[in-house]
């Protein structure tokens, strides 16, 4: 069981992660669309990953609620015209925030809650992992659906690139 300080830190202080979030963004020269945007915009845009992490870290790992926030995201960057890449390592960064947190506030209360960030960390990861891979297929079906649609690409030639079974499904 997860400790339920840690479970209300991800609610209540999103924006705290978050923050944290910004500032490893800004120190990231590779992230260029996401260093475009203002600390503000990054901010929120960062935000609903605790809440979420948080849910998952209380009730299980739940891959409909997960896949469907991260195919969203995917699928809302490529929009944006962000590269796949940026975005996998924010996500990454995301990570790293919860990780660093565990490992140095979260564990300084107790000898126990030591003990329990190591089987968190865990957790986390493979939370922000199952994430990027919905993620990825948010982002490779949005791809998927805007060639098909827009640039006239043949169901053929898209079917050779595109070879996940999640694609071709009408909306």
């Amino acid at each position: 069981m997860v400790d339920h300080v840690l479970i209300d830190t991800l609610n209540l202080n999103s924006r705290d992660f978050a923050v944290r979030w910004k500032d490893k963004i800004r120190r990231a020269p590779q992230l260029k669309n996401y260093n475009a945007l203002t600390d503000d915009g990054l901010i929120e845009t960062d935000m609903p990953f605790y809440p979420l992490l948080a849910r998952t870290l209380d009730r299980g790992l739940d891959r409909t609620v997960v896949g469907e926030f991260f195919v969203k995201l995917g699928k809302a960057r490529m929009a944006d015209s962000f590269p796949v890449s940026e975005v996998i390592y924010a996500v990454n960064l995301a990570q790293q925030v919860v990780i660093e947190y565990l490992m140095t506030d979260f564990v300084l209360d107790s000898t126990v809650r030591m003990y329990q960030a190591m089987g968190i960390v865990t957790k986390v990861s493979e939370f922000f992992l199952l994430g990027c891979f919905y993620l990825t297929k948010g982002f490779l079906e949005a791809t998927y659906t805007q060639m098909s649609r827009n640039d006239a690409v043949s169901e053929e030639l898209l079917k050779k690139y595109f070879k996940d079974d999640f694609f071709f499904k009408k909306d």
